[in-house]
């Protein structure tokens, strides 16, 4: 292939936005003269490679825009210091059928089981998937919404909750919501009833929710559209951070519980 001929292909492949080829253009000239592949099979390799660097360029940016706390996956959870957890259920859920169907999960522990690291498992597979996530604790969310609304554009805030495909929301119950913010989350809620798939996270069980929504009324209300399509993870554990005390002696062991409770208790 005389020069000519090779910037020729580069600059196609540059307008085609196939810039991974165009990068390793000679490289894979070379490797398919060596290998003596046919067109089919020289196609079909630049092209695989093509998509799978654009593939990989979609996850990070996805990932970037879902703004996890951090980034760690499935096979990063010590499910063997948490017993309760049925792994299998988990690895059910990693396949992403319960977006596609529509349905919620909830994430109930006390404090510090991985409740957050399970939520944020799930939602790299969702985007692994090609899912846009969003991920936020009840709290920001609630101060932003709360802002929102003074400044008169609840609304268009309200779209940052309900474009994302799976929207997770951390920390429920960690700090107390007062009327006006168990106003907003209901709207929320309700926007992306049926609509929506979410992950919540809570170290309340759902017989308290009414305490942390400051109104059983609204919690009830919650409830219902959360649980009408959800499956309920129930983390009965120790917390990792107490891990190496405990293996030490330091302190003892516990057996915290957040029992699910049925949202009739509400009524």
């Amino acid at each position: 292939m005389n020069p000519a001929q090779l910037e020729r292909l580069g600059e196609h492949l540059h307008r085609l936005r196939l810039f991974k080829s165009q990068e390793r253009l000679e490289a894979l000239l070379q490797e398919a003269a060596t290998r003596e592949l046919s067109y089919a099979d020289f196609l079909d390799q630049i092209l695989g490679e093509e998509v799978a660097a654009k593939t990989a360029k979609n996850v990070t940016m996805r990932t970037n825009l879902a703004r996890f706390p951090f980034v760690k996956g499935l096979a990063a959870f010590e499910f063997a210091y948490q017993p309760s957890l049925d792994r299998k259920q988990l690895t059910s859920l990693a396949a992403c059928h319960f977006i596609e169907h529509g349905e919620n999960v909830i994430i109930l522990g006390p404090p510090g089981v991985g409740k957050t690291h399970l939520a944020v498992a799930l939602g790299l597979e969702a985007i692994a998937h090609g899912y846009r996530v969003l991920f936020t604790t009840a709290a920001a969310m609630i101060a932003t919404l709360t802002k929102a609304l003074h400044e008169g554009k609840l609304d268009e805030k309200l779209k940052t909750y309900t474009v994302p495909r799976l929207l997770i929301i951390d920390e429920i119950g960690y700090l107390p919501i007062d009327r006006q913010g168990a106003n907003l989350f209901f709207q929320l809620i309700s926007r992306r009833y049926e609509k929506g798939p979410m992950i919540l996270t809570s170290n309340q069980s759902f017989g308290a929710w009414g305490e942390v929504f400051g109104d059983r009324v609204i919690a009830t209300a919650i409830l219902d559209r959360v649980l009408h399509h959800a499956v309920t993870i129930n983390i009965r554990g120790n917390s990792y951070r107490l891990k190496d005390k405990l293996k030490a002696g330091l302190v003892r062991t516990e057996e915290p519980a957040a029992e699910t409770q049925q949202v009739g208790n509400f009524q």
